[in-house]
């Protein structure tokens, strides 16, 4: 699809994240057998529009070639103000996870690592990304492993200080 709509299209990032984030209503609904569409949901956006930042920045390598052949992006269509647009998806992204962790009863640790750590990386990678040289562009685009090891290291250290700070302090009783 996302080859496809490169032809029709300035926004193939868009189907891309929509196609490549499905797993976040599927998976959903695998484990718990059922969705709350409160928390997945605002997981699934979160998930597109990361997508669109980290795609994008990666369409800037072949921009040169996209334009040869005829096809769209959101690197062509942003252009020079790719990092503006960016930090608005980055923004959304942040704060679409914090929402989608919220609804699920994340605790201080989740946010505190996704809005502290991944913050910070989705900002260095605005900060350093230069949208006209191909090789920076890659580096950064690779460095989007680092973003998703922050968010799973959220969840577990979330899951860890549950697990420490919620112990059951009753005691069964021995049955007579």
């Amino acid at each position: 699809m996302y080859p496809f709509m490169k032809r029709i299209t300035y926004w193939p990032q868009l189907f891309l994240g929509l196609a490549y984030n499905w797993g976040a209503l599927a998976g959903w609904s695998a484990v718990a057998g059922s969705i709350d569409w409160t928390v997945a949901l605002p997981l699934y956006a979160a998930g597109v529009s990361w997508t669109l930042v980290y795609d994008t920045v990666y369409g800037h390598q072949d921009k040169r070639d996209d334009i040869a052949a005829g096809v769209k992006s959101t690197s062509l269509l942003f252009g020079d103000h790719t990092k503006t647009v960016l930090s608005g998806f980055s923004a959304a992204t942040i704060s679409l996870m914090c929402l989608s962790g919220y609804m699920n009863g994340q605790g201080l640790p989740f946010f505190l690592t996704v809005a502290g750590a991944g913050s910070a990386h989705l900002l260095w990678q605005l900060k350093s990304v230069d949208i006209n040289s191909p090789s920076v562009c890659w580096r950064i685009f690779k460095s989007n492993a680092w973003f998703g090891a922050i968010i799973f290291s959220a969840i577990l250290a979330d899951l860890a200080y549950d697990r420490i700070t919620n112990t059951d302090d009753t005691e069964e009783q021995p049955s007579l």
